[in-house]
């Protein structure tokens, strides 16, 4: 397992060796830049992150992703709302859709 791992690793290396070296790499949004923490990027397990990172810069954002997004804006709109039951009726809707993503994440973690 180790060698299968070592050669995978070489590979790698060399793809992004040959990618530096045509310029493709530099071609790359956010080349050079620190990754952008937010957009749900903590919440995300671990183990998916990047390949949901690399799914969003091609385009495509997963239905969790997209949720956590609706729940950080609602959450802010929830904090500067000055009329109680319409905060109150955010929190809930917070809630429900807190939960919606957490059933999700569970399904993408498997049995």
């Amino acid at each position: 397992m180790v060698n299968k791992l070592k050669l995978l690793e070489d590979e790698i290396g060399r793809k992004l060796t040959e990618s530096a070296a045509s310029g493709e790499l530099a071609s790359a949004s956010g080349y050079g830049k620190p990754l952008k923490l937010d957009d749900g990027y903590a919440q995300t397990p671990e183990e998916l992150r990047l390949g949901f990172k690399m799914l969003k810069e091609a385009g495509f954002v997963p239905p969790e992703v997209e949720l956590m997004q609706q729940i950080a804006a609602l959450r802010e709109a929830a904090e500067q709302e000055p009329d109680l039951r319409q905060r109150e009726r955010m929190h809930q809707r917070l809630q429900s859709m807190e939960l919606k993503l957490a059933f999700a994440k569970d399904r993408l973690r498997g049995p």
